[in-house]
């Protein structure tokens, strides 16, 4: 607490939050949230614990904090000059004043000690706790919600808790906490060494990611500043992580805007050795950057890698995110463990992911994975609780294997020899399954199975077994990949002997109508052999004897519409195909009784109370088949109320109802309970109690804060009623000085406001409430004194530009109506109608920065004082002066598609262009482009520009700058550009190959990294119009041209090209296609003549573009190996002599194209026909007439040949329908 020479006594502290606006709220968030020790001190003062927790604080730490401790000071004397304060719990400064200039005597509580401060001539007492060995424990942190701050306090030695991390000093009212008040003291008296903090109480941090932050801050600070022990830390500099009792001095930050915080001329004095501001926010944006780099750096993770896929397993590896460590880059903050989250989808690749492994190892084995699966996986990084972005995802698909165990066959039919199973096929796992392997034990019960069935049908029928045995099976499912597990075994009985006699019925329960009743299988029967059984009933009332009630399969059964409290006997038979059982024994049983009827409607006897009467009613005329014995008394309030409650319940047929209220309605209900149960409740008595005059209310309280000249004043209804709705309210005023009674408000409402009252005047209300039965006594009374008024409106302020981006603003004192004024409020803005709060204090004038040259900005200003704010003063506008161009933005380079300029060459030009920034008032006249070491170029009013002259496949640094009548601006970011390489020179064409309508043609090296070259070649071909079209793009070195014309020259050309652009074309090649020979000829045919002579014809061809063709007939005899010519020349025909009897002659025929050239004659010989053999016999008449012997000969055999091949067929095709008809009617039916 600061207590002051003047006296004045009802002082309190005004909290931060009145300071209003923007920063209002701004530090009062700050204090909330960044000073835990005020929310100590607070929650000290009501006996409470301030909360631990808080939401996690803003990025963006409070602009301004003043930091204040509560620790022994330099004794003097002070004088003071400050507005007087209301009333307020808490910490207090009082004014004082000394006749004499001299300190008063000053009491002080056990464990404080009073300090003097003189500051301007000012002279403060400070009283603080004496704690020289004070040593701040390992208490948490303790944070509080984010409210305007509750005024702190220090409170007695008794009330101190362990000493917490921070302590404020008290604040007083707004406009009295100047930053001279913070006494000039060394910590280390109080605090000590800050690095040697016992470590006790709770843990100091949340989570491993703030006790990490903190460590590492703490490494900074003694880096920078040496270990210190006489001075105070700074902040902390991420307001994320939790504050650490070395960073924050007190829990206020430098700079931090409250209504006690002088702002104005005044400067702050600095606390021992602390670090400035500008150190201080430095940090802060250190912290916010490392926060961010590090959420960076851990979405820097590649995909993870898959390997060793099986059916249900996989494994996947990943690697640690890749750090980029630069050369001013803190390795320090470079995290050493990072936590790895695996995450897997079976559903596509954006479908739901399910995490299957958290840990730091960089591989895992996942595990229970569906076979022939796809799956995609992906890996994210946490560390110190912040977690980066997902990786890409992984795609894998398992392996297929065996099915799996199919489920146990079901029986579909039984006799006494066979036993029919069904089932259903099982998961395939991804390889189709083809057969199914059921085996049995033969019914030998011995564990040992064989083979009962294999095959790709899901049933089967088992033959020739033996009635009324077991036997036990299990199923099995085979595909590709092998064969699955066996299912369960199942045991299914074939059909015997009739059932034996079954058990008696059991009772399960028993009602008013009905009885249910269960039985057993009759005692060595199959469990899987289907047995049904009858239920019969005799009722000795009725003298029928048994009679069937049910048939069925059931083991239970509900026999129903029976009569209450009646015994029945039972007995059951049990019977399958091969007959009946004997009936089971004779069992009786009893049904229940029923419940009662309702009771009488309930009445009144006697007088009806204001809080009690008695009523009456009769037993119900139905007692159920039972005695009664118990009445339940309910009753409701209201006569439409819903909710009962059991006010009697006994024996007797009478009841007083008592502790009523008065002037309510109650209705009454009675129902009775029986043996059988409980009846329905009666119909319902309303009964109404009459009304009394209402009890005293509380006395008014005051809505909201007191006005100068009228109040709001606000009540409840009373507690008591009377029984009657309140009808009417009567409020009675009456002044402390005079004893004038007099009635200011009557009617129904719950508040109202009492005007024409005087400022600062203290009244008494009192309050009296009124029914229909009259009103009720007066209440206590209530004392309200009214409050000052706001200011006046303050004079237009003044501004005066003291440059392009900065302003002065002043203005003058207002009427203060009663209250000196506290502070003003600068609104500030760009639009008249959106004006931002731009300083809070209580200066006389402000200075703007941060402006735009050639700007209309708009101000006014509004004084504060205790009462409140009064009106905004007019609106003043002012102008900027204009100044240099803003920088240019989107600075980038164009392609060679953007630029249609024909002298731009991408590898000698770089084109750029920009958007035109802002002129600040005086208009643009050009741009400064500077790429390098030459001199920069000046250009027009352009937004684009391309620079020539550069060299070929170099990279150019570029910035730009905007001009106008003012100067240059400043230079916009650098972008580097790099021009292009020159294109390469086109290769050498040849042709390496050629035919009469193809050329293959050939060019560079043709190797065989030929293909992975980045040069690109186009070759092109002159037509008939002498233009050269394209016939190839690509980079082969080879390229065949088809379909030309014989004969014929074309001319072609080649270029190469590759990212710099097309190279000139190289020069003409002419290349010509040769002649086509003649094509070949069919074989020649053969006529025998005679005996020694035959005459041998062949194909005839036309002439070939006018050149003649002839003929070239050749002949092999015997068994020579070469053929001899026997004719050349343009006939079709030739007729050889000479033959020898038995001899083979082989003949075959070409044809030759004469080409008429100027060069000569030239012959083109084409391939031969196939060759054609002829042996010669000698001739008998009586053979037949045909020409040609051999060949009738072969043709016949020819013709039998077919004529067998087609009988084979037919044979096979009757052995193959035969064999399925018979595979299906045997096998598969």
């Amino acid at each position: 607490m600061a207590i002051n020479e003047k006296p004045r006594l009802n002082a309190r502290l005004v909290p931060a939050a009145r300071s209003g606006g923007h920063k209002k709220r701004s530090a009062s968030r700050a204090v909330a949230r960044r000073s835990p020790g005020h929310c100590l001190l607070a929650a000290g003062r009501s006996g409470q614990h301030a909360p631990e927790t808080a939401p996690r604080p803003p990025l963006r730490p409070p602009r301004r904090a003043v930091p204040c401790r509560a620790v022994p000071c330099r004794a003097g004397s002070s004088r003071q000059r400050g507005p007087a304060r209301p009333d307020m719990s808490g910490p207090a400064q009082v004014p004082m004043m000394s006749p004499n200039g001299s300190v008063p005597t000053i009491y002080v509580p056990p464990g404080y000690a009073p300090q003097v401060i003189e500051d301007n001539g000012v002279r403060r007492v400070v009283v603080v706790p004496q704690a020289p060995e004070f040593h701040p424990g390992g208490h948490a942190v303790i944070h509080r919600p984010p409210h305007p701050p509750l005024p702190g306090f220090l409170p007695l030695p008794a009330m101190i808790p362990p000493p917490p991390r921070h302590i404020y000093s008290p604040v007083t009212g707004a406009g009295d906490m100047a930053t001279q008040y913070i006494p000039q003291y060394h910590t280390s008296q109080m605090y000590g060494d800050l690095d040697t903090l016992p470590a006790h109480g709770r843990a100091n941090f949340r989570d491993e990611r703030s006790s990490k932050t903190y460590e590492r801050l703490q490494k900074k600070l003694k880096d920078r500043h040496g270990t210190q022990k006489d001075k105070l830390n700074s902040p902390p500099s991420s307001p994320q992580k939790c504050p650490s009792p070395a960073s924050e001095p007190n829990g206020l930050t430098k700079g931090q805007d409250t209504a006690g915080i002088s702002t104005g001329s005044t400067k702050s004095k600095s606390v021992g050795k602390g670090k400035s501001n500008s150190q201080t926010d430095v940090e802060v944006e250190e912290k916010d950057e490392e926060t961010k780099a590090l959420e960076a750096l851990l979405s820097n993770i590649a995909k993870p890698v898959v390997s060793d896929i099986q059916a249900r397993t996989a494994l996947l590896t990943w690697s640690p995110p890749s750090i980029d460590v630069g050369e001013d880059a803190d390795k320090s903050n470079i995290p050493g463990v990072y936590t790895y989250e695996v995450m897997i989808s079976n559903t596509g690749k954006d479908g739901k992911y399910k995490t299957v492994y958290i840990g730091e190892e960089n591989k895992v084995t996942v595990n229970d994975l569906r076979p022939a699966t796809d799956y995609h996986a992906k890996v994210q990084v946490e560390c110190s609780c912040v977690k980066g972005s997902p990786s890409e995802a992984e795609s894998f698909t398992t392996m297929s294997c065996e099915p799996d165990a199919p489920n146990l066959p079901r029986i579909t039919n039984r006799t006494k020899n066979s036993l029919t199973l069904q089932w259903k096929a099982s998961c395939d796992n991804g390889s189709k399954i083809h057969s199914y392997l059921l085996e049995w034990d033969e019914g030998k019960g011995n564990g040992e199975f064989c083979q009962c069935y294999y095959g790709q049908q899901k049933q089967y029928r088992i033959t020739k077994l033996s009635p009324a045995m077991g036997y036990t099976f299990r199923l099995a499912a085979k595909n590709d990949m092998g064969m699955s597990g066996f299912s369960e075994e199942v045991l299914y009985h074939t059909s015997g002997t009739a059932p034996t006699t079954p058990a008696s019925p059991l009772l399960i329960n028993a009602g008013v109508t009905w009885l249910s009743l269960q039985w057993t299988k009759p005692s060595g029967t199959p469990s899987d052999e289907g047995i049904s059984y009858i239920l019969e009933m005799e009722d000795e009332n009725s003298g029928y004897g048994f009679k069937p009630k049910y048939d069925g399969d059931d083991l239970t059964y509900t026999v129903k519409n029976l009569r209450r409290s009646t015994k029945y006997k039972f007995r059951v038979i049990a019977y399958n195909s091969e007959g009946k059982s004997s009936p089971s024994e004779t069992v009786d049983y009893t049904t229940c009784p029923d419940k009662p009827g309702a009771p009488s409607k309930p009445s009144v006897k006697g007088k009806i109370h204001a809080q009690s009467f008695k009523i009456i009613w009769d037993p119900p005329k139905d007692s159920g088949g039972a005695a009664i014995n118990t009445y339940v008394v309910e009753i409701s309030e209201g006569s439409n109320g819903n909710k009962w409650d059991t006010i009697y319940s006994g024996a007797s047929r009478e009841h007083l109802c008592d502790r009523l209220n008065p002037g309510c309605s109650y209705r009454l209900r009675v129902y009775c309970i029986g043996e059988g149960g409980q009846s329905m409740a009666s119909d319902s008595l309303l009964v109404q109690t009459p009304a009394v005059v209402p009890g005293p209310c509380q006395p008014p309280r005051l809505q909201g804060r007191p006005r100068a000249r009228e109040i709001q004043l606000r009540w409840g209804p009373p507690q008591v009623d009377g029984g009657s709705p309140v009808t009417c309210y009567g409020l009675e005023m009456f002044q402390t000085e005079t004893d004038e009674h007099r009635e200011v408000y009557q009617g129904s409402d719950v508040e109202c406001t009492v005007g024409s009252l005087l400022p600062g005047r203290m009244y008494n209300f009192r309050l009296r409430a009124a029914n229909k039965a009259g009103f009720g006594p007066y209440s206590e009374k209530c004392e309200i004194t009214t409050a000052p008024g706001p200011p006046d409106q303050c004079k237009p302020p003044q501004v005066t530009c003291r440059s392009a981006a900065c302003a002065q603003v002043s203005w003058e004192v207002p009427v203060s109506n009663g209250a000196d004024v506290t502070e003003y409020r600068l609104e500030w803005g760009g639009m008249e109608g959106c004006m931002q709060i731009s300083y809070c204090g209580p200066g006389l004038n402000c200075e703007m920065k941060g402006l735009l040259p050639a700007t209309i900005y708009y101000c006014r200003v509004q004084a504060v004082n205790v009462a409140g704010a009064g009106p905004f003063s007019e609106v003043v506008a002012c102008m900027t002066p204009a100044s240099v161009p803003a920088v240019v933005t989107c600075l980038r380079g164009l392609s060679e598609d953007e630029v249609e300029s024909p002298h731009y060459y991408p590898s000698t030009c770089l084109a750029i262009s920009w958007e035109k920034p802002c002129d600040h008032g005086s208009e643009i006249i050009g741009y400064s482009i500077d790429f390098g070491d030459k001199q920069p170029i000046t250009v027009g009013k352009v937004l684009s520009y391309f620079i020539d002259g550069l060299q070929p496949d170099t990279t150019y640094r570029i910035r730009i700058q905007a001009l106008n009548s003012l100067g240059a601006g400043p230079f916009s970011h650098t972008i580097k550009l790099k021009t292009k390489p020159l294109p390469p020179d086109p290769p050498r064409l040849e042709c390496v190959a050629y035919s009469s309508q193809t050329l293959k043609l050939k060019w560079g090296e043709g190797t065989a990294k030929a293909l992975t070259d980045s040069i690109q070649y186009h070759l092109q071909m002159e037509d008939k119009n002498g233009r050269f079209v394209s016939l190839y793009r690509g980079p082969c070195h080879t390229y065949k041209v088809q379909r030309l014309s014989e004969s014929t020259s074309y001319k072609f050309c080649i270029q190469a090209c590759n990212e710099a652009g097309e190279g000139p074309l190289s020069q003409e090649y002419v290349f010509t296609t040769p002649k086509s020979v003649p094509a070949a000829l069919k074989a020649p045919r053969i006529e025998r003549i005679n005996d020694h002579t035959c005459e041998i014809t062949w194909e005839v061809l036309q002439p070939m573009k006018g050149d003649p063709v002839i003929y070239c007939l050749q002949v092999m005899v015997g068994k020579d190996s070469e053929f001899k010519q026997i004719y050349k020349g343009p006939d079709w025909s030739f007729r050889y002599t000479g033959l020898q009897l038995n001899c083979e002659y082989r003949f075959r025929a070409c044809a030759i194209r004469q080409c008429q050239e100027t060069s000569g004659h030239q012959d083109l010989i084409g391939p031969y026909s196939s060759p054609v053999l002829f042996i010669s016999q000698r001739t008998e008449p009586p053979t037949s007439t045909n020409k040609d012997t051999v060949q009738t000969t072969r043709t016949q055999w020819s013709q039998s040949d077919q004529v067998c091949a087609a009988v084979i067929l037919a044979l096979f095709a009757i052995f193959s329908i035969l064999i399925a008809v018979i595979i299906q009617y045997f096998v598969i039916k």
